[in-house]
């Protein structure tokens, strides 16, 4: 069995020395006969391992090497890149400029030391006439998930100015011929046609916004200058909504007829997304060149609907029609930059310009919280999902503090950036301290820092930032947090697993009102190795396909109303396309943020919608997966019902930037890889005690199947 990490070096003086270096720990050691491309990659070819470090064994340490392979499998990513510093590099801002979207993500796109995943690249489709290895990879295959490293490589002697000239104009030479070649591959057929296509879906788009601009304006005037005469900001949101019918009426029956995802309702649902979101941007724009410049209202809002064309039909074509840009240069599709130290030293909070250290954060923790079994929380905002939980009587020592103050950079970003440096994470996104940002500092206390853009919207904050932490923070303590809805029912405990959005919350809701169930948890529990469960009840989301299941006499005929937008805008489908947007190069949780903060997501404390009784802790003895599909029930293997369930929890943290914080996490001496095994052996043991099952209906009838079952088990089982 050959080793999982096979390093690469240049056959030099520091060959025989990386040899002995790396030969104890196990790590392959493949001589290239020079540094060109081509002998790298002959190198490369002949590597066993599962990661693959290239070195251009000068001036990276062997160690070095072998925790760059681990950091991507510890980040599950497929590329580390050790991003060069204290140098200034001519060379990537010229391979930038030349590629700005395939070489725009990493900082140092030349660098000649990084580590692969050696199942995720295909190495024929590298020129061995190539000047980079690294930079190869990147224009070639530019869907790579990449993390980065930072570090300091040591000058060494560069040949003068001659020397410097010399080799500047082949990287030059080189880069023309790359940009040719790939030019040369997209001018086949089928990449013609896609070009050209993606062109009169533009053109197409552009003709239809201009009928949109028509009606929007004269809607606009109506309601602002002539009829109503309401204020222009007002007008010009409801301008919108009608022209937002307009436009989706005729992109759908004239630009995209054939071949379209998903159903009308659904494609209208995210249409009408992409049009509040631009909304949003629009308004202030509007107001600075109304009472800002003095533009007149109706010039000011046709500025801003063009503005935001291009953007608009990108979105539209990618994200709601499934169609996509032209392939002729497609980024990759994650585009939150990654940026490691493995310096182990805790880094200090760098001092503001004035030179003074900031005032140390107040103690005051308003809201505190005691989730038992996990953590004792203290934060600064309140936090409707743990309200169950709130526990005054707590000191303000608590293990998980949350605050509120300033976290990013003055300056805005070109993209969103996630850092890990020692115990210290971060967050930054494109608005500079405008933006949704955060910083975590693991240790005793774990501390979490929000932005004030993010605090207004206390959702995003514990579901993005908090539950993940909570998660890992329970396996430290041998619990699980389980995706899950959990009940009490004929005297037993019951798990109910499916996917996101498929129907557990309908299920619980009929379960305590139909058949007496009493309830525990409805998405999160807490599930310990020997089959005991602890409540977890947090709010209710009501989504679209979950108010047949609502009948409490408590809303009112507004709150009703309310439900039924909010339910809407929070559904699967709002789900998916807040995904699809997250793979482009946007503010991803400012938006969220916002659109929460402007529409709160439909959430009901269960007793608040219906008599029932919540008990602390159960003892599970069925498990049931539920599905919509054919009518059908069947045994699930302790294998599968774990493969199951994992799968199902992981779906529950799929919004940015879950895929970045978690691998950053650290919990006393576990990092995230011990952490995840330590969470499959408490859901094993767990399973080793219940009986697991699946179930699918095509009607969302499982509350009616489900006490039938159970109550044959426990006949089964004679405690009938």
């Amino acid at each position: 069995m050959g080793s999982s990490i096979t390093v690469v070096t240049p056959l030099c003086d520091e060959f025989h020395s990386a040899i002995a270096l790396l030969s104890h720990r196990n790590v392959e050691v493949v001589a290239a006969e020079d540094r060109s491309v081509a002998a790298v990659l002959a190198a490369m070819r002949r590597a066993t391992g599962q990661w693959v470090v290239v070195m251009d064994g000068v001036a990276q340490p062997g160690e070095s090497a072998v925790r760059l392979a681990r950091l991507g499998e510890s980040r599950d990513v497929d590329l580390v890149i050790a991003s060069r510093t204290g140098e200034p590099n001519a060379k990537n801002a010229l391979a930038k400029l030349v590629f700005p979207r395939r070489l725009g993500q990493p900082v140092d796109p030349t660098s000649t030391f990084f580590a692969v995943r050696r199942d995720a690249v295909d190495l024929d489709r590298i020129r061995p006439g190539g000047f980079r290895v690294l930079m190869e990879l990147l224009v070639r295959q530019p869907r790579l998930r990449m993390a980065q490293v930072a570090y300091h490589k040591p000058t060494h002697p560069t040949g003068g100015v001659l020397g410097v000239v010399r080799r500047g104009l082949t990287f030059a030479g080189h880069l023309m011929r790359l940009r040719m070649s790939l030019l040369a591959q997209q001018t086949t057929r089928s990449a013609r046609a896609s070009v050209r296509g993606w062109l009169l879906r533009a053109f197409g788009f552009g003709l239809i916004g201009l009928s949109g601009l028509v009606v929007n304006t004269a809607v606009l005037w109506l309601l602002h200058l002539e009829v109503l005469r309401v204020h222009y900001l007002l007008a010009a949101a409801l301008a919108t909504g009608v022209s937002t019918v307009w436009l989706f009426v005729l992109t759908e029956t004239l630009l995209y007829r054939k071949d379209k995802p998903g159903t009308v309702r659904s494609r209208c649902i995210r249409f009408s997304l992409l049009n509040l979101i631009a909304l949003l941007v629009r308004l202030p724009l509007l107001a600075l060149l109304v009472d800002g410049m003095h533009v007149e209202v109706l010039v000011a809002n046709a500025l801003t609907l063009a503005l935001l064309f291009l953007a608009r039909f990108v979105v539209a074509d990618s994200a709601i029609y499934g169609k996509g840009e032209p392939s002729c240069d497609e980024p990759p599709r994650e585009p939150i930059r990654v940026l490691v130290d493995l310096n182990d030293e805790v880094p200090e909070i760098p001092l503001p310009r004035n030179g003074h250290r900031p005032a140390a954060p107040a103690r005051y923790l308003p809201y505190r919280y005691a989730v038992p079994g996990l953590a004792t929380i203290g934060s600064q905002i309140e936090l409707p999902e743990l309200d169950y939980f709130r526990s005054q009587w707590l000191s303000h020592d608590t293990e998980i503090q949350v605050r509120v103050g300033v976290v990013g950079d003055r300056r805005p970003l070109p993209r969103a950036v996630f850092t890990q440096s020692a115990q210290v994470l971060g967050y930054r996104e494109h608005l500079g301290r405008l933006g949704a940002n955060f910083r975590v500092r693991l240790g005793d206390p774990i501390t979490v820092v929000v932005s004030a853009a993010l605090a207004h919207s206390p959702h995003v904050v514990y579901t993005n930032i908090l539950e993940a932490l909570l998660r890992f923070v329970a396996v430290s303590r041998g619990a699980m947090l389980l995706h899950s809805a959990c009940v009490e029912l004929h005297g037993v405990g019951v798990l109910i697993s499916a996917r996101t959005d498929t129907g557990k919350t309908g299920t619980v809701l009929r379960l305590v009102r139909e058949h007496n169930a009493k309830f525990l948890a409805d998405d999160m529990t807490i599930l310990y190795p020997d089959g005991r469960v602890g409540c977890f009840p947090k709010p209710l989301t009501i989504s679209h396909h979950t108010l047949r299941a609502v009948r409490s006499h408590e809303l009112s005929p507004r709150e009703w109303r309310w439900l039924r937008l909010q339910s809407r805008l929070h559904s699967k489908e709002g789900r998916e396309f807040a995904l699809l947007l997250s793979q482009l190069n946007l503010p991803i949780m400012g938006v969220n943020a916002l659109t929460q903060r402007i529409v709160p997501p439909p959430k009901y404390a269960v007793d608040r919608l219906l008599p029932c009784e919540i008990v602390p802790e159960s003892k599970i003895s069925d498990l049931f997966v539920i599905a919509r599909g054919e009518l059908g029930s069947g045994e699930l293997s302790e294998e599968e019902a774990t493969a199951t369930l994992l799968e199902n929890t992981e779906d529950a943290y799929q919004f940015p930037p879950f895929r970045q914080l978690a691998p950053s996490i650290v919990i006393g001496e576990d990092d995230h890889l011990v952490l995840r095994r330590k969470e499959r052996l408490i859901l094993q043991s767990a399973l080793g005690r219940m009986r697991s099952r699946w179930l699918s209906t095509s009607d969302f009838s499982w509350a009616d199947r489900i006490p039938a079952l159970v109550d044959d088990a426990a006949t089964a089982r004679g405690w009938v």
